[in-house]
């Protein structure tokens, strides 16, 4: 649930940092059979200090794998089995979907229903409500344009807390930031909207609801939104895989607190596969799942374009094949379910912590399953749009699911875009990716090396009123190339500021121990620019050293939040000050050259300043 916010809100950490490319480690081989698979997961929670794994390896006709591997609780050396409750985080989110889709079946509701009409109590803003309402169908796509969940209601610990309660709580993120129905930007708030939905349309708990009509009928027999009994979960852990998390109450349940086993994932796996089915019984029709598997309200969607994000269900093509599914993460653990309905094959994982074991606990379990399949064809090359040449230009992410780090992402997501020899390439500070047309608007990724992929997944949008948009991964718009290189020059004008500060500020420094070399009337124009830096410093440092709670730490006032709100404020301070003394320092005992120096890094680092306060970092307060 919060693995994509928490690797946005990181890259504070990183975003200065070089992005030179490491070498290919060697991959294992994949396994020839389940005792060695499970060879290779001991392996990866050793090497990584992953305390467990609960796996799900099924079929249509029945599950061929069902375990756990590893610890459920270190402290007791309690074992992981296939019976131990694991955090399935946004993997949740499905149920709400399902949910939904049976309602409308039944003719109580349509997925096309404006919310005000099933729910008018519920308070949220879009300023295009009166000619494109937000809907249910927006709620269960992502594509409501509502910022994410803020940080308070990430933190807030809610045992027992009703769904209108919770609402309440966190009204102030339900703002549509761009017009319902046209972008895609994940927000945890939808699905437990649609589940306020669901009870107010059949008066029963959505907890009770979905045990009833989904969960037993599935075979869930212990899977719990709740917190379970001692003794039959996995405890969440730091990095360390030694030091746990408390449990988390979320406050919105719906979007991510179920707990659930192996042996109750192994068949929710085979119930996709199935296409609805259980036993032979139909629990939900063949086109809901078929419904839940394609996004429809998107641009890209409208256009064609038929990966990306459906309800609760999402596209991934991994290692040459297309899977569809979920994935989930809460603090102390990640989970990822996935499934090819064509291959009548699929998987569930989740590990009692974070880090680099999810990756390669999901590339073990691919490279299984898929040992013996045949990959799904290409689609063969196309000729390039004939209006592909309007596309070029540069782009910037539009739709960013945390509204907090909006100003980050589009200076780290500013790409070029180019057609070339019948391709299309995309650079960015990460590199250059090659993407090849197909048909119509529609590219698929060309990788470097590894297979190539089966479907489309990049789209150029019919311009609209908002702009020229470009799906790749989420919605990108073009912007003015005098834009895109005045941000380029600015950014690295601040840069070279925040560099000369770093390495004229030792010379004088020293020079001070020296009287010959003290000059007073430049004192104020070397001081305020290095404390500004340093601020900028310690904001940073703030949020390195509080990653392993961030949410905790900065959802609540704490010393943390505290120093993230100081930090700004003295950078705005001594930002001003600096460029104050630059300009009005008196000339008598004022070189030259410290003046012309002071004013250029005073420029730098007003530059940052006035771009920050834009965006509202200055006087950040995390926990509001």
């Amino acid at each position: 649930m919060t693995r994509e916010i928490l690797s946005v809100l990181l890259s504070f950490c990183v975003a200065a940092g070089s992005f030179a490319a490491e070498k290919k480690k060697e991959e294992p081989k994949p396994a020839q059979s389940i005792p060695e698979l499970q060879q290779q997961l001991e392996k990866i929670l050793k090497d990584t200090h992953t305390p467990g794994v609960s796996v799900a390896i099924v079929h249509k006709d029945g599950p061929e794998w069902v375990t756990g591997v590893g610890l459920a609780d270190v402290a007791s050396n309690r074992p992981a089995t296939a019976e131990t409750l694991f955090r399935i985080g946004s993997t949740s989110k499905a149920f709400a979907s399902l949910s939904i889709l049976k309602l409308a079946r039944e003719g109580k509701l349509s997925l096309n229903d404006p919310i005000p009409k099933l729910v008018p109590d519920l308070a949220f803003e879009n300023q295009w409500e009166a000619t494109d309402p937000v809907r249910v169908v927006h709620l269960l796509e992502h594509t409501t344009g509502w910022d994410d969940m803020h940080l308070k209601e990430y933190a807030r610990d809610a045992p027992g807390m009703d769904l209108r309660t919770a609402l309440d709580f966190g009204k102030a993120s339900r703002v549509s930031r761009y017009m319902p129905g046209t972008r895609m930007s994940y927000c945890n708030t939808g699905p437990t909207v649609a589940a306020y939905i669901v009870e107010k349309v059949t008066g029963q708990r959505f907890e009770d609801y979905v045990q009833q009509n989904f969960f037993n009928p599935i075979g869930m027999k212990t899977a719990t939104y709740f917190k379970p009994p001692a003794g039959t979960a996995a405890t969440l852990y730091h990095g360390d895989g030694k030091t746990p998390y408390p449990y988390w109450n979320i406050i919105y349940r719906p979007a991510g607190s179920i707990n659930a086993s192996a042996r109750d994932m192994a068949p929710y796996v085979q119930f996709y596969l199935n296409r609805g089915a259980v036993n032979g019984v139909v629990v939900t029709p063949a086109e809901d799942i078929d419904r839940m598997e394609v996004p429809e309200t998107t641009w890209a969607a409208r256009e064609g374009l038929k990966a990306g994000y459906g309800l609760s269900n999402y596209w991934a093509i991994m290692d040459g094949f297309v899977y569809h599914g979920h994935n989930g993460g809460v603090e102390g653990g990640l989970t990822e379910m996935a499934y090819m309905p064509e291959y009548g094959v699929g998987y569930f994982f989740s590990i009692n912590t974070g880090g680099e074991a999810f990756g390669k606990i999901s590339k073990a379990i691919r490279s299984y399953i898929t040992l013996k399949l045949e990959k799904p064809p290409v689609p063969a090359a196309g000729p390039l749009p004939a209006d592909a040449a309007d596309f070029a230009g540069w782009y910037e992410p539009t739709a960013v699911r945390p509204e907090l780090v909006h100003f980050l992402v589009r200076l780290l997501g500013l790409q070029r875009v180019q057609f070339r020899e019948g391709r299309m390439t995309m650079t960015s500070m990460n590199g250059k990716e090659t993407f090849v047309p197909v048909s119509g608007e529609q590219f698929r990724y060309l990788p470097k090396d590894g297979p190539l992929e089966p479907v489309a997944t990049v789209a150029l949008l019919r311009p609209n009123s908002d702009g020229r948009f470009i799906y790749a991964g989420g919605p990108l718009q073009r912007v003015p190339t005098v834009l895109a290189w005045a941000e380029i020059v600015l950014t690295a004008f601040f840069v070279l500021s925040v560099a000369a500060i770093f390495v004229y500020a030792p010379i004088w420094i020293i020079g001070g121990f020296f009287k010959r070399r003290r000059r007073p009337a430049e004192r104020a124009m070397r001081i305020y620019p290095l404390v500004a830096v340093l601020s900028l410093l310690a904001f940073v440092v703030t949020f390195m050293l509080a990653s392993s709670d961030l949410i905790m730490r900065f959802g609540n006032l704490t010393v943390w939040s505290a120093m993230i709100f100081l930090t700004t404020i003295v950078f705005a301070a001594t930002t001003i000050m600096a460029a104050w003394s630059a300009v009005f320092a008196r000339p008598a005992g004022v070189r030259r050259g410290v003046r012309w120096f002071s004013a250029m890094v005073s420029a730098g680092l007003l530059v940052a300043l006035s771009y920050l306060a834009y965006w509202g970092i200055i006087g950040l307060r995390t926990w509001a």
